[in-house]
């Protein structure tokens, strides 16, 4: 086990708008502004940031491609005593992202690692999508084509979570048609688009209807999908095996009305119709 503490410098983990700037929060603007470094997945992007919130902390990149390279750099930075600002496009960075790696090294060499926290197109995506906000799993983007992606479209068959998943315009209707010969074409889904920005939309309706919609209508911007898990399933008892079912249930001391809750859950019965089989049975 290993705590936070810090053997030098501090890595931030600033979290940036997704499409609306007024979502940037007064912490991330002056972490950036007192940070030695940032750390940034596009120079030129976050630049443009930078100079609309009058922020002159130097750049340097940290992207998929260079990764490898820049993590030994910004460790001896971060070792010497400097504080980095990590920061992608938009959102959290370490989310879907190669910040995960600089975290991970960061947490070996006991360098502390501070989120700064801000927008995220899942959560944002999520609580508006009117898909149950309990349980829920995400997924990121699907692997891209192939038995990978069959074998990950297969696993989320049976998953009983909200199935959040990120998309682009030019891939969502083929994503949209596998999900559907994979969990079922009248699974309910929410197409958000364009979260936090001018032509912010939420469309909701089955996998099928996202199908026609989509092939009517060419999708454009970036998108989050919240897909409804696979629903309990059921199973149909007789009359017969309902009662021992039941007789069972209450021989190990549960009440009635737990005994009835259990079995409604298993059932899909209604859980009054049960409890009153109950009540006729402790009378037999």
């Amino acid at each position: 086990m290993t705590s936070n503490q810090s053997a030098g410098g501090i890595l931030y983990l600033v979290g940036t708008p997704i499409g609306n700037l007024e979502d940037m929060t007064f912490r991330a603007v002056r972490i950036l502004k007192e940070a030695d470094l940032i750390a940034a997945e596009d120079t030129r992007h976050t630049g443009k940031l930078l100079h609309h919130f009058q922020i002159a902390t130097p750049q340097v990149s940290y992207h998929t491609h260079n990764r490898h390279k820049r993590i030994p750099e910004l460790m001896a930075k971060l070792q010497a005593g400097d504080s980095v600002a990590l920061v992608t496009d938009a959102g959290m960075p370490g989310i879907s992202d190669p910040g995960y790696e600089l975290v991970c090294a960061c947490a070996e060499a006991g360098i502390v690692v501070s989120p700064v926290p801000g927008a995220s197109a899942v959560v944002s995506a999520i609580a508006a999508a009117a898909l149950p906000t309990d349980r829920f799993c995400f997924e990121g983007f699907l692997p891209a084509k192939g038995k990978v992606r069959q074998a990950r479209l297969a696993q989320l068959q049976a998953e009983p979570r909200t199935i959040m998943l990120y998309e682009s315009p030019h891939r969502l209707l083929k994503t949209l048609q596998d999900l559907s010969d994979a969990l079922g074409a009248n699974r309910s889904v929410t197409l958000a688009r364009e979260l936090t920005k001018r032509y912010e939309e939420f469309w909701r309706g089955s996998l099928a209807e996202a199908v026609e919609h989509c092939a009517q209508t060419e999708p454009r911007g970036e998108f989050t999908l919240a897909i409804a898990g696979q629903p309990p399933q059921t199973k149909e008892l007789s009359q017969a095996e309902l009662t021992t079912a039941l007789k069972q249930l209450l021989s190990q001391g549960l009440s009635p009305s737990q005994a009835s809750r259990q079995l409604a859950q298993t059932t899909g019965l209604p859980k009054r119709d049960i409890y009153q089989l109950s009540l006729e049975l402790r009378q037999a």
